[in-house]
């Protein structure tokens, strides 16, 4: 009985994995707007694209509704969400709130492993900002702000970042189009870690709000440009 229950546990531990690491591809696919706003999903497409069961794609779909970026419609079925304008405002909001606190405490003791990865991953951001490779960029951007979190000694503040800031990442990818847009974020970022570095609390959070609020200096534009994508 007990082989029997283990074989059952592990069939149901790699069905889980199955799903998450779709819904993983799926987020992706969506945030980098390979699959845009209004998109149909299917179950069956998505589990034969990928050879996995109907199962896997069901459970990714529903976990991707509650974060609000696949949404059903009546007639349509499952769909991708539209950019809601609020959702990420909201976000910000919270992303703000989060990482300023982060900063704050970083300003009080940071972790020199840490800190020195960080100098590598701006040269790396920076390498990837002068080819024009927004992909890469937008993943060392990430690794640079969950480091921020690590090196403060709160890891599961990214953690806990990480699905909300997926309604703030869609439009990051079409503000960020090209070097002349990447190249001021990565001054930002140095701008923070001059006033980690210095251990200056109140300029880190300044520093913080203003390169989180870059995103609310490009929207109208933004907004106007692709009316189509948002609700």
């Amino acid at each position: 009985m007990a082989a029997k229950e283990e074989h059952v546990l592990s069939a149901g531990n790699e069905k889980g994995s199955t799903a998450l690491q779709l819904e993983s591809e799926l987020k992706r696919a969506i945030v980098a707007m390979e699959l845009r706003p209004g998109t149909r999903l299917s179950e069956a497409d998505i589990a034969e694209r990928h050879g996995v069961s109907r199962q896997p794609a069901r459970e990714a779909l529903i976990s991707l509704a509650r974060t609000k970026l696949v949404q059903v419609l009546p007639q349509r079925g499952t769909v991708v969400a539209k950019i809601s304008v609020s959702r990420m405002m909201q976000a910000r909001f919270v992303r703000e709130a989060v990482e300023t606190a982060v900063v704050q405490r970083a300003c009080a003791s940071f972790d020199g492993g840490v800190r020195e990865r960080i100098t590598g991953l701006l040269a790396m951001q920076e390498h990837f900002a002068l080819a024009d490779d927004h992909a890469s960029f937008q993943r060392y951007d990430e690794m640079f702000h969950a480091a921020l979190c690590d090196g403060a000694g709160c890891p599961l503040a990214w953690e806990a970042l990480r699905d909300i800031k997926s309604h703030m990442d869609r439009l990051c990818q079409l503000t960020i189009a090209d070097r002349s847009a990447m190249l001021p974020l990565i001054e930002q970022h140095r701008a923070i870690m001059a006033a980690i570095d210095a251990r200056d609390g109140e300029r880190a959070a300044a520093e913080i709000r203003n390169h989180l609020a870059e995103i609310l200096r490009t929207l109208p534009r933004i907004e106007a440009e692709h009316a189509d994508l948002f609700e």
